[in-house]
């Protein structure tokens, strides 16, 4: 599940703020180049890479057909993985049920000629609806709310919430719905880039953290990291992710893509994302993402209530 919360300001954080001066303060929070809303996706089911390539009369009616086929085929797809069977076993569903239960078509790529379809989209599902055909509890989690702190590398450069990127971006039209990690993710905007940048993912400190983690409701830390190397401008390349876990970034995992040209690097970015969230699930299905006790904020005692004769 993904969570976007609205947040007063840390009193803390503007009272070591406020001694660096007010042109720096209005230098981190102002411009327009911050901020990218998550997509909240907690209630939908989503398959994406559904193929389609259909020929009608026209382009209209081929975009029909094949958003028509995509529905089926996605219900399939969805079906065999809930239930780990094969897609071929998957019960065939009428196209009005089909309509009653998909939210949306998520157009990925696609091409259109006067006769032909060709595309590869995304279905949604209405968890609700759907949940009930899957045999699946509409809205559960298993998952601490974890607070998701992107970081991109390019060259000698490291930042996150410190302006907008393609790395913030992927993260933010990652559809959750279908994993059981309770992903906070933030907008970057507002005091976001102060509060979660580059140099607080390196900090130890579990005081600043708790504070932190108060604030944005959530019981640790995951980040996702991301080194994209280029061979040249608009050429091959390469990025190599890493899942981190904890305010230590202890890392659960590793892996590399490549991409042949620069027009694929957000689809590429896309795709490391819905592969470190699997990474994150395996992670919880082995016990490794349980939150750091020290990382909770003990309220106080309160004081025996004082008995009153009247």
């Amino acid at each position: 599940m993904s969570r976007f919360r609205p947040r007063a300001l840390l009193i803390p954080a503007i009272a070591m703020l406020s001694f660096a001066g007010a042109g720096l303060v209005y230098a981190q929070l102002d411009g327009a180049d911050r901020g990218i809303p998550p997509i909240d996706s907690t209630t939908n089911f989503e398959v994406l890479g559904v193929e389609v390539d259909v020929t009608a009369d026209s382009a209209e009616k081929a975009r029909l057909e094949g958003w028509r086929r995509a529905q089926a085929q996605g219900w399939k797809m969805l079906w065999a993985k809930t239930n780990n069977r094969p897609i071929s076993q998957a019960p065939n569903l009428s196209e009005s049920v089909l309509n009653s239960i998909v939210a949306g078509i998520v157009i990925e790529q696609e091409q259109v000629s006067p006769r032909r379809y060709i595309a590869r989209l995304g279905v949604l599902f209405d968890r609700a609806r759907t949940g009930e055909m899957l045999g699946v509890p509409g809205l559960a989690r298993r998952s601490a709310p974890l607070l998701v702190i992107p970081v991109m590398r390019t060259g000698s450069t490291g930042y996150s919430f410190e302006f907008r990127n393609e790395w913030q971006r992927a993260w933010a039209h990652f559809r959750t719905a279908n994993s059981p990690i309770d992903y906070v993710r933030t907008s970057g905007s507002g005091i976001d880039p102060l509060l979660l940048n580059l140099s607080q993912t390196r900090r130890r400190g579990r005081g600043w953290w708790r504070m932190i983690l108060d604030q944005y409701g959530a019981a640790d830390i995951l980040v996702p990291e991301v080194d994209l190397r280029r061979a040249y401008p608009g050429g091959p390349a390469v990025a190599v992710f890493t899942a981190r876990f904890g305010p230590d970034s202890a890392p659960i995992g590793r892996f590399a893509l490549r991409v042949p040209n620069g027009a694929s690097v957000p689809r590429m970015l896309e795709e490391g994302v819905r592969r470190l969230d699997a990474l994150y699930i395996g992670a919880l299905e082995a016990g490794l993402l349980r939150p750091d006790p020290s990382l909770v904020i003990i309220a106080p005692e309160l004081p025996p209530a004082e008995e009153e004769i009247f």
